[in-house]
């Protein structure tokens, strides 16, 4: 009967621990893991928002990226295009500046011309009354006779 009453002893000391911990332990036991529970679910939620914050991100940062690129795109093509019209017009400033020296040195060529037909009149009229002189055998007054001389002159 020892026996017995030992393993009742201990079944009721068991249910009393049982009941012990069912009763004030248990609670806190549950309080604990429900807020652990909370804990983790909060946080596996903030994880989920940030994946989907950093998606979002990435995509903004990509579409930023490609209209940057856009971006740099147009102005290169801008400063093609400018690059392009200033070759042109220096090509164009070019060609007026060279049409320019052209005809001034045209104007200049004209001038040393008639300087060179003056110069060459001159010499001929000179020559001329020379040698009437030698022909007629006296000496004509080139002053007095200038209006013959530029007569001759207009002539050649």
């Amino acid at each position: 009967m020892n026996l017995n009453f030992t393993l009742v002893a201990q079944a009721i000391t068991f249910t009393a621990f049982i009941w012990f911990t069912v009763k004030f332990i248990w609670p806190y036991m549950l309080r604990a893991i429900e807020t652990r529970q909370k804990t983790i679910a909060d946080g596996l939620a903030a994880a989920e928002q940030g994946r989907r914050a950093l998606e979002v991100s990435s995509r903004e940062a990509d579409s930023a990226i490609k209209m940057a690129r856009e971006r740099a795109a147009e102005i290169i093509a801008q400063a093609e295009k400018r690059g392009a019209q200033l070759v042109d017009e220096a090509r164009s400033a070019a060609k007026e500046e060279g049409n320019r020296e052209k005809a001034a040195a045209k104007a200049e060529i004209e001038q040393e011309v008639t300087r060179a037909r003056e110069q060459l009149r001159d010499r001929v009229a000179s020559l001329a009354v020379a040698g009437a002189e030698k022909i007629l055998r006296r000496e004509v007054d080139a002053r007095a006779h200038g209006e013959l001389l530029d007569s001759i002159k207009r002539q050649l």
